[in-house]
């Protein structure tokens, strides 16, 4: 751990990318707090106001204040991400650990199982799903997480693979360990570090899915903030109110160049072979 820590603290721009995560997140903790208005009192004598003192990002077409709102938005967009991946990791790790370990048949049944899912595009799929439910948040976290599950089941299978062959695990199995105990004790633990770095770099793209379908109507309803309902808003008033496509999107921009450049560096210091490929870079620097 400690090399890890030292590894990626020598990587600036993972650095800047983990604290700028740090900073999205406590904002959208304390959005009850930090709000200056509530986002969805609707002010008729300031619609399409302008950034100004009382609203530093303006108003929206109702005249609520599109930092609240943004603020608010956060909090969603971050919980969508969260979770979603949250249960895309757990379903590939499940089927992963599954494939790699058995083998044979059943290994052969997941991957087929994969392929077919892999095999339609992703946003058809989503749009398909969601025109039989009924779009809420809840619904958007478990249908982004249902349809993103395919590459971690295939790094993880990959992994067991590789671990079931090593001799510890071949040493617990000698010795009378169960399956489970085996998985549970001596492959899974060594298997998650390529999850983490993949749950990292999938939280951004679950967090543009998730715009991606509020900017087309098809996600959290409104009068709920999300960044991709305020731009759908905006592209009405592009022309008078270019805030309202602007700031949503600088901060989709933001957090999504953040999470991958940290979930990069994650990844680099992860990587043993990379780490001390940097580390003989440095030393013939000096």
């Amino acid at each position: 751990m400690n090399a890890f820590s030292k590894a990626l603290a020598r990587n600036r721009l993972a650095l800047v990318g983990g604290s700028v995560v740090v900073v999205l997140a406590v904002l959208a903790i304390l959005a009850p707090v930090l709000a200056p208005w509530d986002p969805n009192r609707p002010d008729v004598r300031k619609i399409l106001d302008p950034p100004s003192t009382r609203h530093w990002l303006g108003t929206d077409q109702l005249g609520r204040d599109v930092l609240s709102r943004m603020l608010y938005g956060a909090r969603v967009s971050l919980a969508v991400g969260f979770v979603s991946v949250g249960i895309a990791a757990l379903i590939g790790v499940m089927l992963g650990s599954v494939a790699g370990y058995a083998g044979g048949s059943v290994d052969a049944t997941v991957m087929r199982l994969v392929d077919l899912m892999l095999v339609f595009p992703r946003l058809f799929l989503l749009l398909a799903v969601l025109a039989f439910l009924r779009p809420s948040i809840w619904t958007i976290m478990v249908v982004i997480g249902l349809t993103g599950w395919m590459g971690v089941a295939r790094l993880v299978r990959a992994e067991f693979l590789s671990l079931k062959e090593r001799e510890f695990v071949l040493w617990s199995q000698s010795v009378g360990a169960t399956g489970f105990r085996v998985v549970w004790r001596h492959i899974l633990p060594n298997a998650m570090a390529p999850v983490l770095v993949a749950m990292t770099l999938g939280i951004p793209a679950a967090i543009l899915t998730e715009s991606g379908l509020s900017f087309l109507g098809l996600g959290v309803r409104p009068p709920t903030p999300t960044w991709g309902n305020i731009l759908n808003e905006g592209k009405d008033a592009i022309e008078i109110g270019w805030w309202l496509s602007v700031y949503p999107g600088v901060a989709i921009l933001i957090t999504v160049l953040s999470y991958n450049l940290f979930g990069e560096g994650i990844r680099d210091a992860l990587d043993p072979r990379l780490r001390q490929a940097v580390g003989r870079v440095l030393a013939r620097s000096r």
